[in-house]
């Protein structure tokens, strides 16, 4: 029994005094590794310097409670490096790595798949990237906490790191730390993020502009900002609108819509399916059980030619198709679902009379090429040695996501509109994919729509679409598409 109740365990018995307890002393930073490298692109001799580490993320009492891994690229050549456009990178989950910005779409090293973006047979390899944004900014890759090599420094303040508000502000201290360690304070700031990375960038874009740091221009891949756009809760409509042209886009792409509709250009069918979507369908499920039994049949039957599904399917949908429920349906006569992050590909399911497909076939076809590339070309080229696991795309994240929102949807369009109408020079590119299930473009434009921007400020926003999927940089003719839109937007957005 212990004598004094509620001790714990190793606690001074009672009138003896406590001996002090000294603090943890943290390990010491490791310096970065740094290796010299060059390239062959745009016909062109790129030599750069690879800069491989960890950031420390200390709170304000001067402790670490994190490490941040980076992965830096800059462009040797002649000049004021202070001036030279530097980029910040990442990509989204919550929970994955930069990886696949870095090795297929923006770094110095791609990883090819075939041609129309599925994947090649292993042993996968690493090609020099002819459409890298090196010979135009230089770039840091950074791997949030719980992604990559990035971790809290104990258990106890992983949670810390596992929500929108510890994230952004993570992110953001490591920002500010690079920029200074890297004296790159004056050089023209851009960000790039992809899915949930894109609403990490527009919440740091509004975080960031109130501790002084500008970017000159932001470019947001597969965009999600505003979550109403894509839950499809209960109660909640929108997303059955949002999805409607993605579906049509779909079905147009597999062949599965009238001959008329499979004779137009993906474009042309979308801006119809766009029209109808935003004004009869909105109102059919505005109208819910009061729509006339005409009302009904009529948007039945014209959800039915732009989607490809039964009018019998529709109807038992309550003309509420989700999206687990299309990309099972869509292809179920053929015994195949498609795919979430591009709805190009095909899944073989288990049990095809089930209402969702048992896996994401466009997510199987990348993992694998990028995991292994990435593991052997850290290692072997850019010179990091660690025997600690590389989250490429979950695992790390330990705990739930704290999403830090009162009962309502997050929305971090409100952040990017705080920043612009602070740095009216900021500018913003938003790449969208036809065929991207996971973010839809019509959901972005929603969202771009209703920010309320002031009018002399909505020049500052350019768009750019692709005929493919989520990660549209996997289809290389998209890529090459990608590269030259963003090319442009930095040269305008560094304009005086």
């Amino acid at each position: 029994m212990n004598p004094i109740p509620n001790a714990s365990p190793g606690a001074a018995p009672s009138g003896q005094a406590r001996a002090p307890q000294e603090r943890p002393q943290p390990s010491p930073e490791e310096p970065p590794v740094v290796t010299h490298h060059e390239i062959r692109a745009g016909g062109k001799t790129l030599r750069y310097t690879a800069t491989v580490g960890m950031m420390p993320i200390k709170n304000r009492d001067g402790e670490t409670e994190a490490r941040i891994f980076f992965m830096a690229y800059t462009l040797d050549e002649g000049g004021n490096r202070g001036r030279r456009p530097l980029t910040f990178s990442f990509n989204g989950g919550p929970g994955s790595a930069s990886v696949w910005l870095h090795l297929g779409a923006i770094g110095p090293r791609r990883v090819p798949m075939n041609p129309d973006g599925t994947m090649p047979p292993p042993p996968y390899q690493l090609v020099d990237n002819e459409y890298t944004w090196l010979n135009q900014t230089d770039l840091v890759f950074i791997d949030p906490v719980g992604t990559g090599y990035s971790r809290a420094v104990r258990p106890d303040l992983a949670s810390k790191f596992f929500g929108l508000q510890g994230d952004i502000e993570s992110v953001g201290e490591f920002i500010r730390m690079y920029l200074t360690r890297y004296e790159r304070w004056t050089s023209p700031l851009f960000l790039a993020g992809e899915s949930y990375g894109t609403t990490r960038a527009s919440a740091l874009s509004g975080y960031l502009i109130g501790r002084g740091i500008a970017f000159n221009g932001i470019v947001l891949i597969s965009t999600i900002m505003n979550f109403e756009t894509t839950d499809f809760a209960s109660g909640n409509d929108l997303p059955y609108v949002m999805y409607l042209p993605s579906y049509a886009a779909t079905a147009w792409y597999h062949k599965k819509l009238s001959s008329d509709l499979q004779s137009r250009s993906v474009q042309d069918l979308v801006a119809e399916v766009e029209q109808w979507a935003a004004s009869d369908y909105t109102l059919a499920l505005d109208k819910g059980d009061r729509l006339t039994q005409q009302e009904r049949q009529d948007a039945i039957a014209k959800m039915s030619r732009y989607t490809g599904l039964s009018s019998q399917f529709i109807d038992n949908a309550n003309l509420r198709v989700s999206l687990s429920l299309f990309r099972k349906e869509l292809l179920r006569a053929e015994r195949r679902s498609i795919g979430r992050l591009d709805a190009r590909f095909k899944g073989f399911d288990a049990n095809y009379a089930s209402d969702s497909p048992d896996f994401d076939a466009s997510e199987a076809a990348i993992r694998p090429p990028y995991t292994s590339t990435f593991n052997q070309y850290v290692r072997s080229e850019l010179g990091y040695k660690s025997d600690v696991e590389y989250y490429i795309l979950g695992g790390g994240i330990t705990s739930p996501w704290n999403w830090n929102t009162n009962n309502g949807y997050v929305d971090t369009s409100v952040a990017l509109r705080n920043a612009l109408a602070r740095d009216p020079y900021l500018k913003i590119f938003v790449a969208m994919g036809y065929y991207d299930m996971a973010t839809p473009y019509f959901a972005v434009q929603y969202t771009l729509h209703h920010i309320s921007l002031d009018p002399l400020l909505l020049k500052n926003f350019s768009t750019g679409y692709y005929e493919a999927g989520h990660m549209m940089y996997i289809d290389e003719k998209q890529l090459g598409r990608l590269r030259a839109d963003v090319g442009k937007f930095i040269d305008e957005a560094q304009r005086r």
